[in-house]
């Protein structure tokens, strides 16, 4: 039985089972239309509501799950005997729910903190083992860099010593458009003026975009370079390279508060290429020697930019000057200058920047972030588009509008360097399966000893599952029910943060 309660700041005081613990406190469910509160109290109060919350949470509550109707069955493979059948039909929605996957945190809490998870898991792996991983990587040398875009205008920012914005002795001075050029403030860290450029008009918004169009293309030769460069201090060819040690690497992209993208990365040095792919690296290469040729590589790169139009101009992009080097076991933590930067919170930094977006990082109503997206979209509406000629270099420009045009992907990893995203979704599957069969059954399960089954990349194979699925559609019914679904996913997230400072208390304790 469920106990309703609604106050006058639109709380729920309901204990949605699945959520893990119970918890009593109330949902918090501010800024409820009528029509939205009615429809809570209408999902809160009907028959199916145990129902309801319990396929909700099998989605992790997910805002926007995908509603999907069909059958899929399971064969043995020696016998071609029927071993289960499943079917959305049998569901009390009539429909199977699946979650949307969107790793943005504005757009779903849920799917987020689960992408969160898997990218730490997926870059602690290759920092320390684990995860079918040996564990003799981490004595590999590790570099943690951070590339950042070059400037295309002075902009407000905090200084590194709590000093003012842009202190100039001639403080009278104005640019062309009359504007100042020093800035005597000391910004907080939530001043909306932070990112802002000091004049909008001396911004150069058309090579933002275009930098962030070409910034994949920047990654991809900086590694080449990087390769290069180590052939070279090892004395061999870059063809021969494969030989005697590899670069494996794990980015992630993360907008700055001016709306540029910049980018994260963990890059490993092992030896020769070898089945498993982890052999220890060269002894002649250094965690502080691979440091400084990354940071050599960074500044070498350089790509020719085609003109977006005819009235535009050819430029030669670069990574900007601000790079950041770290050994990883050697450097301090930013956060605490007297203790090494440790690798799990290396994997943290990178996790959370991982599920960031364009707009996650400016106010809604910021002006420049609007003049950004409007100039994106105005060099695509000037340039040739790819149904015209599907080799134009700019031809998807307005596609990727709304990321100020960056095309790449948020995060990526080389081949070797650890797990997949894939893998570890596969293995969470399998040992979600494992556990719901051991809960019918009454059977422990030990996911310790099953982690490298668990994570084995091929598929079962004493069966073989066929099915026909269809579409049905994307979100929850109504607003009342994706209102529940995003309360139960915040305080999911709120349970966790308390569990996880409290093993942080203790361990702290325990020390």
């Amino acid at each position: 039985m469920v106990v309703v309660t609604l106050t006058t700041r639109n709380q729920v005081w309901s204990a949605l089972p699945p959520i893990g613990k119970r918890d009593d406190r109330p949902l918090d469910l501010p800024h409820l239309d009528a029509v939205t509160q009615a429809q809570v109290v209408a999902r809160l109060l009907s028959p199916d509501f145990d129902a309801w919350s319990v396929a909700a949470s099998r989605v992790g509550f997910c805002a926007k799950p995908i509603r999907l109707v069909g059958r899929s069955d399971t064969f043995d493979r020696g016998t071609a005997g029927l071993v289960r059948t499943y079917a959305s039909a049998e569901e009390p929605t009539g429909v199977t729910f699946v979650r949307c996957g969107n790793r943005r945190a504005s757009e779903c809490e849920s799917c987020s903190r689960l992408y969160a998870a898997d990218t730490f898991q997926l870059i602690r792996a290759g920092v320390s083992g684990g995860k079918g991983v040996p564990e003799r990587v981490a004595e590999n040398p590790l570099v943690f860099a951070t590339l950042t875009a070059p400037s295309f205008g002075s902009v407000h920012g905090t200084h590194p010593n709590h000093g003012r914005c842009r202190p100039r002795r001639d403080t009278g001075a104005r640019c062309p458009h009359g504007r100042p050029l020093s800035c005597m403030a000391i910004h907080e860290q939530d001043d909306p003026a932070l990112g802002q450029p000091l004049c909008p008009d001396c911004y150069d918004y058309a090579s933002a975009v275009v930098w962030q169009w070409w910034a994949p293309e920047l990654w991809r030769r900086f590694t080449i370079t990087l390769r290069r460069m180590l052939a070279h201090h090892l004395r061999v060819l870059p063809a021969n390279l494969g030989h005697v040690a590899s670069v494996q690497y794990a980015k992630v992209a993360e907008y700055q508060l001016r709306g540029a993208v910049h980018f994260h990365a963990l890059v490993r040095l092992d030896g020769p290429q070898t089945p498993d792919g982890f052999a220890p690296a060269p002894t002649t290469v250094t965690a502080p020697v691979l440091s400084a040729l990354v940071e050599q590589a960074v500044q070498a790169v350089r790509v020719t930019a085609d003109p977006v139009h005819d009235d535009d101009i050819q430029r030669v992009l670069a990574f900007g000057t601000q790079v950041d080097t770290r050994p990883v076991r050697t450097s301090s933590r930013t956060d605490d200058p007297d203790r090494e930067l440790t690798p799990g919170q290396v994997a943290g930094y990178l996790a959370k920047y991982a599920t960031k977006s364009a707009t996650d990082t400016e106010s809604k109503d910021s002006t420049h972030l609007r003049r950004l997206h409007a100039t994106a979209r105005n060099m695509a509406s000037r340039t040739v588009s790819a149904d015209q000629d599907p080799t134009a270099p700019y031809g998807l420009l307005g596609k990727w509008a709304h990321t100020l045009g960056f095309r790449g992907h948020f995060a990526t990893k080389s081949r070797r360097y650890s797990v997949t995203l894939g893998a570890l979704r596969r293995a969470r599957q399998r040992a979600q399966a494992r556990i719901a069969e051991a809960n019918r059954t009454g059977t422990p399960v030990d996911l310790r000893q099953l982690e490298a089954e668990l994570l084995a990349d091929g598929a079962d194979g004493t069966t073989v599952v066929i099915g026909s699925w269809a579409y049905a559609g994307t979100g929850w019914a109504n607003d009342g029910e994706t209102a529940l679904a995003t309360a139960a996913a915040s305080r999911a997230r709120e349970y966790a943060q308390e569990r996880a400072q409290s093993r942080k208390q203790q361990s702290s304790g325990e020390k």
